[in-house]
C-alpha cells in the first residue's frame, strides 16, 4: 500500500531522515519507533505532503504521490493525527468532525451520518457533541483527534505519538482502538517512542536512529532481544 524508496529530508545541512526505506501493507499495523529527535515525525510529515524531500521517493497503492500536496494526499486516503493531537479546542466535538470531513465534499445528511459512524467506535464521545474540545481529558482528545481523522475516510492513518501522556488504562483501550481499525480496513503507520506499545500492536516494526531506518523485524522477535532493546533504548 505506502511504499518509501531511499527518502532523505533535510533542514539545511541537517538530514532529518537519510535513505529511508519502508513499507505499509494493506491492513496491517506498522510501528516507526525511535527517540526524540530519530526523524520519527519529519517521516510522518513528508508522508502527508507537509514536507518535501530531498531525494527518494513515496508511492501509495501504486502511484507516486511524493509532490502532491496535502489536500490531493489527504483525498487520496491518507489521514495524518499529528504529535499533541491537534484538535481544534474552542470547538465543539462535532464541529471538529464536521472539520474532519470537509475533505469530502459531501452534503450535510451525509456529514451527519458519517459523524454516527464515527462515533460508534468511540463511546467515551458519544452524548458530548456540544461539548467543547478543551474541555475534554487527554484521553478523550486523542480519542477525538483520532474519530475526526476518520471523518475523512482514509485507507492509511499516520499516528504520531499518540500515547504521549496518556494514562495506562487509555492505552489499552487505545490499542483496541487500533485493531478495530484494522480489522475495519485501515492500515497504521504509527511513530512512537513507547517501545513496548508499538512492539504490542504492530505486526511489523522498523527503528530509526538520527534519521537512518536501522533495523526491521518482527516486533515479538524484537521484544523478546534485549541486546536491541538496550542498544536502541538503553535501560527501558
Amino acid at each position: 500500500m505506502l511504499q518509501i524508496n531511499n527518502l532523505t529530508v533535510t533542514y539545511g545541512n541537517i538530514r532529518a531522515v537519510n535513505s529511508a526505506n519502508l513499507i505499509v501493507k494493506e491492513k496491517e499495523i506498522v510501528a516507526l519507533v525511535g527517540a526524540n529527535g530519530a526523524g520519527k515525525t519529519t517521516l510522518l510529515k513528508t508522508i502527508s505532503g507537509l514536507l518535501k524531500p530531498s531525494s527518494g521517493n513515496i508511492f501509495f497503492k501504486g502511484v507516486e504521490i511524493t509532490n502532491l500536496s496535502p489536500v490531493e494526499i489527504i483525498k487520496r486516503g491518507i489521514v495524518h493525527i499529528p504529535e499533541g493531537r491537534r484538535i481544534f479546542p474552542e470547538l465543539t466535538v462535532r464541529e471538529n468532525l464536521i472539520m474532519g470531513g470537509y475533505s469530502l465534499n459531501k452534503k450535510l445528511k451525509e456529514i451527519n451520518k458519517k459523524i454516527g459512524e464515527v462515533l460508534s467506535l468511540f463511546p467515551e464521545l458519544q452524548g458530548r457533541e456540544t461539548q467543547l474540545g478543551n474541555q475534554l481529558s487527554g484521553g478523550e482528545q486523542q480519542m477525538l483527534a483520532i474519530a475526526r481523522g476518520l471523518m475523512s475516510e482514509p485507507q492509511l492513518m499516520l499516528l504520531d505519538e499518540p500515547t504521549m501522556g496518556l494514562a495506562p488504562i487509555v492505552l489499552e483501550r487505545l490499542a483496541n482502538i487500533m485493531m478495530s481499525l484494522k480489522k475495519n480496513g485501515v492500515s497504521i503507520l504509527l511513530a512512537e517512542q513507547n517501545l513496548y506499545f508499538s512492539l504490542e500492536v504492530a505486526e511489523r516494526a522498523y527503528i530509526i536512529e538520527t534519521g537512518r531506518v536501522t533495523l526491521e523485524g518482527d516486533p515479538k522477535e524484537m521484544k523478546r532481544d534485549s541486546k536491541i532493546i538496550h542498544a536502541y533504548f538503553g535501560e527501558v
